[in-house]
């Protein structure tokens, strides 16, 4: 491509972006090369919101409510995500308006087989996470802060402006842990909702109750990551404990917000297929048999990049236990051609095909099976 196309297709982007960055979809050239320089943690940045959730104590001590790590934070200090710090005794979100990821994805995904099939989703990532996962996949922006990471001006009304010219249908909170970006989650999701936009909460689960029910007033859809469904695992895996993470299970059921689960099968970590069974039990009577649930493939990363990836064979019993449990909607994924065919429960037929992320046919009329009118859980249009 000459330059002067070049800087012709820049300065129309740059003018229907206004002030505020590219995306990270575009191509290197289009893209910004200044890092962003080094926080300087004034209350006055436009990056930084005062938080929702905490309590200020005694001696300029702040205590963290948006997770159940409910960090003591003393002044200059940060807590366990590194995303809030404290600032003369007010505690203060970093992630505000500077995502480090954003991308135009099919909602699938995300993923979610069962929300508004076949549509985009616009898909954005703040640095950070209130977990350290052994077995991250997205480790070098999780595990990281937003002042280390190359970032995007974008406030939430310019998110909202650029779903809509992308034609999404919803806007993900996805990639690193969206509840330690959640001042900007929420402000961005209740303008997004005005805009008739949906959102999708894709995330650990970790986050307190407050937050999480403040949240479901302008969340469409959660998927969820239940790592494993024995506390001592949780904690060795993942840095954190099971019972918060069902609670926040129930809680998006009982609040009418669309729920998916995910699990990630990890060799010796949570293969164990009668942990999977009880694990299944537990979602049948607590959250229902049209509950869906993606058994994940495990690949080689970060701390855990000795172990093997899940063997094929492993999934699949576990979609087997998960089928005897009682659940309707069993998938496989990251295994490239299974896990992407929704069945009816009543009839058995195929009534949704992909291949990968794109949908091939959808066979639904009003929510209900074509073939026997069985109505099929999910949110369709």
């Amino acid at each position: 491509m000459n330059q002067t196309r070049r800087e012709f297709l820049k300065g129309s982007l740059w003018a229907f972006c206004g002030a505020h960055a590219l995306l990270s979809f575009l191509p290197p050239w289009l893209l910004p090369t200044a890092a962003l320089a080094e926080a300087s943690f004034d209350p006055k940045d436009p990056h930084l919101r005062e938080a929702y959730f905490y309590d200020r104590l005694r001696g300029g001590l702040t205590k963290c409510g948006t997770c159940p790590n409910s960090c003591l934070i003393k002044p200059g200090q940060r807590g366990k995500c590194k995303t809030r710090v404290n600032l003369s005794g007010k505690l203060y979100s970093i992630s505000y308006g500077n995502p480090c990821t954003v991308n135009v994805d099919p909602v699938e995904k995300k993923p979610l087989l069962h929300f508004y099939p076949g549509t985009l989703a616009f898909s954005l990532a703040v640095a950070g996470c209130n977990f350290h996962c052994l077995n991250c996949q997205n480790w070098e922006i999780s595990q990281t802060t937003p002042d280390k990471t190359q970032n995007f001006d974008l406030p939430p009304d310019q998110v909202v402006k650029l779903a809509k010219h992308y034609n999404c249908s919803s806007i993900a909170y996805t990639y690193s842990e969206a509840t330690t970006f959640y001042e900007y989650m929420i402000d961005i999701s209740t303008m997004a909702h005005k805009a008739g936009i949906k959102n999708i909460y894709v995330s650990n689960g970790y986050i307190s109750p407050p937050a999480l029910e403040r949240l479901c007033t302008v969340i469409d859809a959660g998927s969820i990551n239940l790592k494993s469904f024995s506390d001592d695992i949780y904690f060795k895996l993942n840095g954190g404990h099971l019972e918060p993470v069902l609670n926040t299970l129930k809680t998006l059921r009982r609040r009418g917000v669309w729920l998916e689960i995910i699990n990630l099968v990890i060799p010796t970590y949570t293969d164990d297929l009668e942990m999977i069974k009880r694990m299944c039990g537990w979602i049948v009577k607590n959250l229902g048999p049209d509950c869906p649930l993606h058994f994940s493939r495990f690949t080689p990363k970060y701390k855990l990049a000795k172990l093997p990836p899940t063997p094929v064979e492993i999934l699949q019993q576990a979609r087997e236990v998960g089928i005897r449990e009682g659940l309707h909607h069993v998938y496989i994924g990251n295994v490239p051609g299974m896990g992407e065919e929704v069945i009816c429960s009543g009839c058995r037929k195929v009534v949704i095909k992909r291949r990968g992320y794109t949908l091939v046919s959808l066979d639904l009329e009003n929510g209900k099976c074509r073939f026997c009118k069985q109505p099929v859980s999910g949110r369709w249009e």
